[in-house]
């Protein structure tokens, strides 16, 4: 049911070295040639999937649309934050009072908002683009920081160049890569990785500024600096605590691991310009307990296949197609994918699939977007 992915280790040792037969490799060469991306010459799998799925279940896209529940929830969970926010307004932000609530509430309460962003950028809340861009700007609220707007278009070349260097920037950098390659280095990536979220984007390329970003700017900064005026600077401790823990050794925050990097174990590389036919898959999805809090997100491969069918129909497509995803690696617990991520020796930055940017279908940002795309 899968279309073919060849892959192979882009080599850093020399033509003549990657003819040398594996037997006659030193352990050093070897050790540097895992450590490097799994490259693959082949666009990525979801579009051929979702076009063998079509041809088998046509019946599949009438479940693409907008689901009018999504404004509930988000309204539900900004509204539980503020309300968390002031309640602990006199409390000390060091308090194992203040830091639990935000580590139980606040960190599952803003990983929902994170994902419900995630799933407003493909303009699933709304029939009109505008409506949704401004549904994402209030769920951004009790995130602290306004970065809504700039989601969308990084998360939307995500989908249309899914690991295309220099362009997907879900993808580590060669740097983090190096720097994290150990126990303590995956620790720290584990611990702080809504850092590198967050700033990784901007290291690689930027989006052009637009109106909708000056507004999720100027509408955060305002809420931001009122809530301080009324109720005090915890207010705003509070929401930046969640969020932190929210990307951090947080059980929902296993998602971010465990979609897209390769879990299983991957024969001995070969050099790129002679790929073997291994076949990591790049897409993991989990369907456990924790979708109920963050948008069935764990649906990966369902939602890279159809990006257009909206987080209450997900289930639905993978009880109709569910002979093209039953046979596909998943995981069963994202508290667990975090402890192997970090113990694991065959897991690490490096585990994911790349492609060279003349593979990818995909566009930059600012190089035939739409208004539309960048939420003009």
């Amino acid at each position: 049911m899968q279309k073919t992915v060849v892959v192979s280790r882009k080599p850093k040792a020399s033509t003549a070295a990657s003819q040398t037969p594996s037997s006659n490799r030193s352990p050093d060469n070897t050790d540097a040639q895992l450590h490097d991306w799994l490259w693959t010459y082949q666009e990525e799998p979801h579009r051929t999937r979702r076009q063998l799925i079509i041809k088998a279940h046509p019946e599949v896209t009438k479940l693409c649309g907008p689901e009018p529940l999504t404004k509930y929830v988000v309204a539900l969970v900004v509204a539980l934050q503020f309300l968390c926010a002031f309640l602990l307004k006199d409390t000390a932000i060091f308090s194992w009072r203040f830091l639990l609530t935000a580590y139980v509430i606040g960190g599952t309460a803003n990983q929902n908002l994170f994902l419900a962003i995630h799933e407003i950028s493909h303009n699933l809340a709304f029939k009109s683009p505008l409506a949704n861009r401004l549904l994402a700007i209030v769920a951004n609220l009790p995130i602290g920081i306004p970065y809504s707007a700039s989601f969308r278009p990084y998360h939307l070349t995500h989908h249309k160049s899914l690991g295309v260097e220099g362009l997907d920037v879900d993808l580590p950098t060669t740097l983090e890569a190096v720097f994290l390659n150990s126990v303590l280095g995956k620790a720290f990536f584990a611990t702080f990785q809504i850092f590198f979220y967050a700033l990784r984007p901007m290291a690689i390329y930027r989006i052009p500024f637009s109106r909708i970003h000056l507004l999720n700017v100027v509408v955060q900064l305002a809420v931001d600096a009122a809530f301080v005026k009324f109720a005090g600077w915890n207010v705003l401790w509070y929401f930046f605590w969640s969020s932190f823990l929210a990307g951090s050794l947080h059980p929902c925050a296993g998602h971010f691991i465990a979609e897209h990097y390769v879990f299983e174990k991957v024969s001995e590389p070969s050099p790129k310009s002679s790929p073997s036919d291994t076949l990591p898959v790049e897409t993991y999805s989990y369907y456990g307990i924790l979708n109920f809090l963050t948008y069935n997100v764990g649906l990966h491969n369902e939602h890279h296949d159809f990006p257009a069918i909206p987080w209450t129909r997900l289930w639905k497509l993978r009880d109709i197609a569910s002979e093209f995803y039953e046979p596909l690696p998943q995981h069963k617990s994202w508290t667990y994918v975090i402890w192997q991520f970090i113990w694991d020796p065959n897991v690490s930055l490096w585990s994911r699939v790349k492609r060279d940017q003349a593979v990818g279908k995909g566009r930059k940002v600012g190089g035939g977007w739409t208004k539309e795309e960048l939420g003009q």
